[in-house]
């Protein structure tokens, strides 16, 4: 994955969401990373996946009654 940017990120109301969804994105050849919640937007769970604007949709849609998803936030 490009480390350059931009990003925006997914938040999950605990690690075994965000751990789930991670498994499950890349099970679909969607590139995402697991990275700490930025401090500006706080979360009770403290990580989050990381991924491109352009992924957005898909990562919403392949997520979508499969894993509690919290807010989608830019970087």
């Amino acid at each position: 994955m490009n480390e350059g940017g931009p990003w925006e990120v997914v938040l999950f109301p605990s690690v075994q969401h965000a751990l789930r969804a991670e498994k499950l994105l890349r099970g679909e050849d969607i590139p995402c990373k697991l990275i700490p919640v930025p401090r500006h937007l706080g979360t009770d769970c403290g990580v989050c996946l990381r991924f491109a604007p352009v992924l957005r949709q898909r990562i919403v849609t392949a997520l979508a009654g499969r894993v509690g998803l919290g807010a989608v936030h830019p970087l």
